[in-house]
This record gives C-alpha cells, structure tokens and sequence, in this order.
C-alpha cells in the first residue's frame, strides 16, 4: 500500500512536470488570429498521468527492495545461479532470429516505399549502435565523438566518386578502412585518458572533423556539401527509384546482420574477453598481462570501422552529404542506443535502435506533441530498465568444489 510519503512525491512529481510542459500544452497562440487560447485540460492530464507513473515506479521499487530483504534472511544456502532472460535463452534464439528474418524479407513487400525507407535508415542505426557497442559496452571507453568515423566513411564515397569517379562497392571496404586508420589515430593520444576526460577528447575530436569538412572547401566542397553520389548497382542493371530503394534495403538487411555475426564471435573471443576486462577493472586487466595498448587500439579501429562502412551507406542512400549531417546530436543518438539498449547486448542495442528510430515516425499522428511522448517513454524506459532493455546477465565465476 502505498505511504503518505509515496503520495506526497507522486502529487510534487506531478507538480514539476505540469510546470515544465506548460508553456508547450497550454499555451497555443494563433499570429494569423492573433489570438492565444488557454488549454487547461492538457495540464490536469499531464499532472495526474505523470503522478500515476511516478506512484507506480515508487511502489514497484518498494516491492524490489522488500524482495531483496526477504531473500537476504533466508537460511544460508547455496546460491542459485541466476537464470538468463527469456531472449538470451539458447533454445528461444532460433525461433526468434527465424521469425526476425522473415520480417525484414518480406517488409518491402507488405509496406510502402516510404516505411522501407524509414527502416533502412533505422538499420543503418543498427550498425552504428554496434559499432559503438564495442568501444563503450564491450571496452568501457565512452566515445562522444563517433560520428566522427560516420562522416569519414561518407566522405570517402562522396570524394572518391567525385575525384576518381569511383563506385559504391571500391569505396565501402575503403571506407571501412579509413575509418579504422582514424579510430587509431584517435586511439594513441587517449590511451593514458579514462572517463570524463576520454569523453572530452573525443568530444573535440568529432567537432575537429566536423569543422575541417566545413572550412577545408577546397577538399570537402565546405558547406554546400556533395551531391549526386550514385546509389549501389547490380550488375549494371538499370533500376527505377523504388526499385533501387528495396534494393538498398536488402543491402542494408544484409550489412547489419554481418554486424551482429561480427561483434557476437567478437564478444565471445579471446579480444573480447580481454575488453570485458578492460571495462571492469583497468588495474587488474594489466597486471594480468593483457596489452592495454593493443586492447583499447582494436577497440576503437574495430568500431570505427563499422562506422566508416555505415557512413558509405548512408551517403548511397541520400545521394547528398555535407557536414551538417555529422553534428554532435548524431552521436549522442548513437550513445542513447547503446545505453538504452543495455551495454554489451548486442540485442538489446538493436531492439534500442529500432524503437529509437522508428518511434518518432510512428508518433508523427500526435503532431506537436509527438517528441513530448517520446522523451516520456525513454525517461520511463530508463527509471524502470536503468541498466537496459536487454542487458545482459553479469559473468561471475565460481571456483568448483
């Protein structure tokens, strides 16, 4: 039942987001009209919903943490070895990658032009938000400046198409390696850098790529950007419009499921082991004689490489790019997926990905208050799951007897 404390903080929760939206759900001025019109309904709403939400997550804590108690009084026993989720169950992948696999086959052919485009760009989210994964959820080192290798590796296309007149399959596995040699690059000045300091470097370290792309004209054409870029070819088959899309779609389907194949044998590799060392314990990981250097090195070549291959894709499906498009929002979207995710879940950070794109889209029907509905879902999303949709469950060893 819930204390008078419980409902107190509920009525200020409630209080303090009636505040905030205020401005945005009660206020609608007309300029044509001249006219400001009071919508007080909106207010009651957003008050006694947002009471609701913040009861409810104050009794399901409550609930928590008397289970935790009532576990801890129990008689000595051995520990049962904690069970995984119902998806990271061996026996429910199949069906579930079966059932996936046969979504996305058959998408273009249920859906219009306009939702495969939408969900290749979410796909392409999926690639980033992996390669990602690897530097943040598999490392722990916190890269705010991913976008940086995104942009690289659709320069690449865009500039070797322009100078070379080179194609889009030349300049994807170049792409990929450009990004790698950056991430490198960035890697040797950080390695000594841990946390927030990290951060900051590679913070700057995209704005530095950002503003050469924008000023450096004679290079990267500065801001007017570079246009018609061709989309991928088939054998030199002539495609219309559609035709193309479906086509980049499938290329897309095909390219994030190499990821998941990539980073999931990565994961359970011996380099993958050594960066789950890393993210724990930096300390202990040296004294065991890992080679930090080489470690945090392939981290950050390994996910820039998927972001320079993503970079090259998106400047196929766009057939434009300028530096506009590689700003700090961009990685911070990236970095949302990753957390939102659960980081190390390689399918937590594609479920994220997914909701994270297409969740705005679908709710363009609630017009001007459809971003107001979407930070609501992910602040809940977080107070509920703080450690992830998908996090994976934590690896302990215990020493047999």
């Amino acid at each position: 039942m819930p204390t008078g404390k419980d409902i107190r903080h509920a009525l200020l929760t409630g209080l303090w987001f009636m505040f905030l939206t205020f401005p945005l759900l009660v206020i609608k001025v007309d300029p044509a009209e001249q006219s400001v019109t009071w919508r007080w309904a909106n207010l009651v709403w957003v008050g006694g919903v947002s009471a609701a939400v913040a009861l409810a997550c104050r009794l399901l804590a409550a609930y928590r943490a008397a289970r935790v108690e009532r576990l801890r009084r129990l008689p000595d026993q051995t520990a049962p070895q904690p069970k995984l989720p119902l998806l990271f169950r061996p026996e429910r992948l199949l069906p579930l990658g079966t059932l996936a696999m046969l979504f996305f086959l058959a998408f273009p052919l249920v859906f219009s032009t306009y939702q495969v485009n939408i969900m290749t760009t979410a796909l392409m989210y999926v690639i980033l938000g992996l390669g990602l994964n690897i530097v943040v959820g598999f490392a722990g080192l916190l890269d705010l400046g991913y976008v940086a290798f995104y942009a690289v590796g659709a320069y690449t296309y865009g500039l070797l198409h322009l100078h070379f007149n080179l194609g889009f399959w030349i300049a994807l596995p170049i792409g990929g390696l450009l990004g790698a040699l950056f991430g490198i690059l960035l890697g040797f000045p950080v390695l000594r850098l841990r946390g927030d300091y990290l951060a900051i470097v590679t913070l700057g370290f995209g704005e530095i790529i950002r503003l050469v792309l924008e000023n450096w004209g004679a290079f990267s054409q500065g801001p007017s950007g570079i246009a018609d870029i061709p989309r991928p070819g088939l054998f030199g088959l002539d495609m219309t419009l559609d035709q193309s899309l479906v086509y980049q779609y499938y290329l897309t389907v095909a390219m994030a499921l190499a990821t998941v194949f990539v980073v999931n044998r990565l994961r359970h590799s011996r380099i993958g082991r050594a960066w789950f060392a890393l993210r724990e314990d930096e300390i202990a990981c040296q004294a065991m004689g890992i080679d930090k250097t080489a470690i945090k090195l392939t981290a950050f070549a390994l996910g820039a490489a998927w972001a320079g291959m993503a970079g090259v894709l998106f400047a196929a499906k766009t057939t434009f790019i300028n530096p506009a498009s590689f700003t700090f929002l961009e990685s911070a979207i990236i970095l949302c997926i990753v957390v939102l995710g659960g980081m190390g879940s390689i399918a937590g950070v594609v479920l994220a990905a997914l909701i994270l794109m297409l969740l705005p889209e679908y709710l363009r029907a609630l017009a001007e208050y459809r971003m107001l509905v979407f930070g609501a879902v992910l602040v809940v999303m977080m107070i509920v799951r703080p450690r992830g949709l998908m996090s994976p469950p934590r690896q302990t060893y215990s020493p047999s007897r």
